[in-house]
């Protein structure tokens, strides 16, 4: 099983190309976005070293299908899917937060409360609450998105102080992030899911708000099974989960949380194949659909050809 860490192609009228933690992103005529979910992974903000096989095809088909599953919601970036790998969409000025919204107290957020803090980014959590508890109604925790290394919360009161988006706008934005959550909600109890936690990001182009990047992927959000959610909830059991968070427990386990002077733990081949069909069942339970894999022999040679018959048309 072929899995592409990194993209070079060169094609017509490029005139930018971004790499983030795991999509490489090429701009055409500053118009349009051709972004290609590669195989990289990343967990605590750090990309790691080896590239899981599937990934990008997975996270790229499920933030498709969402994108069109929400899109009478509010408008988004996506024109078009000319590969298993690859979304074409448009070019928006993003927002420079990210929206978190969270259902249940969980993952950092808990690990934050455990250790007495009953803030999160200017939200009031009470006393009492327990891991995996589900909020009386779902907060929204922003956090900066950093170029570079940790993204830092915020709170909406810092984010219209600083006067980093207008209140109208960010109006719009809370408005938005209930109402895409609230659908993820939906759909995910009819796959006897619950959607936990997720974030969204949003951009502008004329004048208009534009949801972008991916959405409601295994990266982004935090999936529990809902047969046995409250059992285990009684019995202060870990829930089943179906999200990144397999991949830092792993971490975890193996002494590496992101912090300066930790190495990433080695990633042996088996590793590397549990965590690809982690991601493939994660594909068929979000979606309720077979995966079906691409053919990686050429991987990068029919991503190009995909991508420049698009273009063409």
């Amino acid at each position: 099983m072929n899995a592409i860490d990194k993209t070079q192609f060169n094609f017509p009228d490029i005139t930018n190309f971004y790499k983030g933690k795991v999509r490489d992103v090429y701009t055409i005529k500053d118009e349009i976005l051709i972004m290609v979910a590669t195989d990289r992974i990343s967990a605590f903000d750090v990309v790691l070293p080896r590239a899981i096989p599937y990934k990008g095809q997975v996270l790229n088909q499920i933030a498709s299908k969402f994108l069109d599953d929400t899109a009478d919601i509010c408008p988004n970036w996506k024109i078009a899917t000319p590969d298993p790998m690859v979304t074409i969409g448009h070019k928006c000025e993003s927002y420079p937060i990210e929206m978190i919204i969270r259902g249940y107290l969980t993952g950092s957020a808990w690990r934050s409360y455990k250790n007495g803090q009953r803030h999160i980014c200017g939200v009031p959590i009470p006393d009492g609450m327990k891991e995996h508890q589900q909020f009386e109604k779902p907060i929204i925790t922003p956090t900066t998105k950093a170029a570079e290394g940790h993204d830092e919360d915020i709170s909406r009161e810092e984010i219209l102080k600083q006067g980093i988006i207008s209140e109208k706008e960010y109006i719009q934005l809370e408005k938005y992030t209930y109402q895409l959550f609230q659908r993820g909600t939906e759909i995910a109890a009819k796959k006897r899911l619950i959607l936990v936690d997720t974030k969204y990001e949003f951009g502008k182009k004329d004048g208009k708000i534009y949801l972008i990047d991916e959405i409601h992927t295994p990266d982004s959000s935090r999936y529990f099974y809902a047969d046995g959610y409250e059992e285990r909830f009684k019995k202060g059991e870990a829930q089943r989960q179906l999200s990144k968070e397999f991949v830092r427990e792993w971490l975890m386990e193996n002494g590496f949380q992101g912090k300066e002077g930790q190495t990433v733990p080695e990633m042996n081949d088996a590793i590397v194949n549990a965590i690809s069909h982690r991601y493939i069942e994660l594909y068929e339970q979000i979606t309720g659909e077979k995966f079906i894999p691409s053919d990686t022999s050429a991987i990068l040679k029919r991503i190009e050809k995909n991508i420049l018959q698009f273009l063409k048309q």
